[in-house]
């Protein structure tokens, strides 16, 4: 009885240890960047966070929330053609901010403002952008109000630690958000397919209409340099600054499966794209 208690115990052994080991945890990876945070875009699980409630300059990141507010405006003419004013040049002159390199007089749609926005990261486009879609009787007016719709959409959103102070992220100290913040933003400006298409491109032309009557054609490069480098990239924002450092909102689709992020404060632009790319490897593991 003894012989054949003993044989049973040993074959539960073997029984046990044979069961298949769990597999290893996938361990975060290592970001430069002062805030990060990655997401499944389709379940809203989160797959990495680094200070992802710190708030932080955006940089031009904001712009997302810029394309957002145009894009909520009801019956929008995205081929409303508006005329480049002398303030949009003037501010990117007095700022050394980036442009989409508009020519005052010239009549550009709503629809290619959009890709001088989110681009080549135009803070001209930006401007005329806040100054249509703003309400006032002066140009200070509407793009006051404009940024107050920026910021009561955060807020609808459920942004409680985001506020914008500019139409582009060139702020006066007040312009921040959060990693998880920006995130959130960037999914529900995915979900609009205008916005997507603009900000997957890589380049794009476009012709305009200049005060002539005549036309030109305007070349724009995306700042992304993670589109046709990471095998399913699709955007979406970059930002940078003295404050903001180096900043990317990005997401790409591998396998039926949306890794969507944000690294807020990278250290350079290199790095703020190999913390981007370890997120999203992070996030196609888990």
């Amino acid at each position: 009885m003894g012989a054949v208690y003993a044989t049973v115990c040993a074959v539960s052994a073997v029984g046990a240890g044979s069961a298949p080991a769990q597999a290893a945890p996938v361990s975060p990876p290592s970001i430069t960047a002062k805030g990060g945070f990655a997401m499944d875009a389709g379940t809203g699980a989160a797959l990495f966070a680094k200070g992802a409630d710190s708030r932080l300059p955006t940089g031009s990141t904001a712009k997302i929330m810029t394309a957002q507010v145009v894009l909520s405006q009801k019956n929008l003419d995205l081929d409303r053609k508006v005329t480049v004013q002398m303030a949009y040049s003037d501010y990117i002159v007095a700022k050394t901010a980036s442009s989409a390199r508009l020519i005052v007089g010239d009549k550009v749609t709503v629809r290619q403002l959009l890709y001088g926005l989110l681009l080549p990261s135009g803070c001209d486009a930006a401007y005329a952008l806040a100054d249509t879609y703003g309400s006032g009787s002066t140009r200070a007016a509407r793009v006051k109000s404009f940024v107050g719709k920026m910021n009561a959409a955060a807020t609808g959103m459920g942004l409680k630690n985001t506020h914008f102070d500019s139409f582009d992220g060139i702020g006066n100290g007040r312009n921040y958000s959060t990693p998880r913040d920006l995130t959130t933003l960037a999914a529900r400006a995915m979900k609009n397919p205008v916005f997507s298409a603009v900000v997957k491109t890589k380049s794009t032309k476009q012709r305009v209409t200049t005060k002539n009557g005549g036309y030109r054609d305007m070349a724009w490069t995306n700042t992304n340099k993670l589109l046709g480098t990471y095998q399913g990239a699709l955007g979406v924002k970059t930002g940078s600054g003295p404050e903001a450092k180096y900043c990317l909102v990005f997401a790409a689709t591998r396998g039926g499966r949306t890794v969507i992020g944000t690294v807020l404060a990278s250290s350079s632009e290199a790095n703020r794209n190999t913390d981007a790319t370890r997120l999203m490897n992070h996030g196609f593991k888990k």
